[in-house]
């Protein structure tokens, strides 16, 4: 499917999306953790008052254009951005965390790789802990997928994404839910690890604003450089062979 499916301002579509849901009809990008490890949950804030929507102004990491909820903090590392809710640790509970180049950067190729984004066990790209709050020490057990295919979210650059959320539960009794929007093509995934139910539409409105169209830009030409760079090479190997002949 195109990925040309024109523009949208970024409060249109996270207005839309709470409107009518979490996206819908199509296909992706065309049509345990993540690389950065699981949250902590020490000290998980749980009991914000729930948000129908959120003031979002302007962000961006690697290109990636996105929405961050008004007071929400920022932090960057380990090839991610996190968004952390008031009152949250940094990358932990109920953060939004965004990862351009996803399965490039995971050493296990993880959401892509045989389309695990599809499966049950897809949640994560590893081993994981229990991501509940007072759950610290439990293992992750059983997961089923609670939206999957063909369930997808249109972004604000016209874009579809495989939109998913399981339900995991841990070997204590607890339970926890995992979102991910993931466009296979672009290689960029929006996770939310463990979701804080106060904020259950805000994640939805904050994916909906995402825009690759700059990242896009420079992911092609950093690819034509990366290509001109290995034809370049393989003409000055040509001519050391024609100097050893």
């Amino acid at each position: 499917m195109s990925e040309a499916l024109g523009l949208k301002a970024v409060a249109a579509a996270g207005l839309l999306l709470l409107a009518a849901g979490c996206g819908g009809g199509g296909d992706g990008d065309d049509g345990g953790d993540g690389a950065g490890g699981a949250p902590s949950v020490e000290g998980a804030y749980t009991d914000a008052l729930p948000a129908a929507s959120a003031s979002l102004s302007g962000t961006s990491f690697e290109g990636v254009a996105i929405g961050m909820p008004e007071g929400w903090s920022r932090s960057d590392g380990n090839g991610r951005m996190c968004m952390d809710p008031p009152e949250g640790e940094r990358c932990g509970y109920g953060s939004v965390q965004l990862y351009p180049k996803a399965a490039e950067r995971h050493g296990g190729d993880w959401p892509a790789k045989g389309t695990a984004y599809n499966e049950n066990d897809g949640w994560r790209g590893g081993d994981a802990s229990c991501r509940a709050p007072g759950a610290e020490g439990q293992k992750p057990g059983g997961a089923e997928l609670t939206v999957g295919p063909p369930e997808v979210t249109e972004h604000a650059d016209g874009l579809r994404s495989h939109h998913r959320v399981w339900e995991v539960e841990c070997d204590g009794g607890a339970s926890f839910e995992v979102r991910m929007w993931f466009l296979p093509d672009s290689d960029v995934m929006v996770y939310v690890p463990s979701v804080d139910p106060a904020y259950g539409p805000v994640y939805d409105q904050v994916a909906a604003s995402m825009d690759v169209t700059e990242y896009k830009k420079a992911r092609a030409e950093e690819q034509k450089k990366e290509q001109e760079k290995k034809e370049q090479k393989e003409k000055d190997e040509k001519k050391e062979e024609k100097k050893d002949d």
